[in-house]
């Protein structure tokens, strides 16, 4: 397994519109297309516009297959500009992808 770890900055006041996106919309993609959610988290202390969620994939080629299908999907894209009507949501994304160590208790 590998996990990508994905850190969203949102727009300053937008982190409530981010988080209602994964809620409503975005979870059944990552389903639709077998993207596995390990969790989501934002920060209790320290960076308040910030969200930070897991994704659990076999290996590169089903994560690179899982998000081309996300990113080529017009339903999920317009369903995305619905909630960017207003202005852009997301400020700036990191990601990193993680291969567990020999002895994590998460394989």
């Amino acid at each position: 397994m590998i996990y990508e770890m994905r850190i969203y900055d949102a727009v300053p006041g937008k982190l409530p519109v981010l988080n209602d996106r994964f809620a409503k919309i975005t979870m059944g993609y990552f389903e639709k297309y077998g993207m596995k959610v390990v969790g989501f988290w934002t920060d209790e202390i320290g960076v308040t516009n910030r969200l930070t969620y897991i994704l659990a994939f076999e290996d590169t080629a089903h994560r690179d297959k899982a998000w081309a299908g996300f990113r080529a999907d017009p339903e999920r894209a317009k369903a995305f500009a619905e909630t960017e009507k207003d202005g852009a949501i997301v400020a700036r994304v990191t990601n990193t992808i993680m291969r567990p160590t020999a002895y994590s208790p998460i394989q």
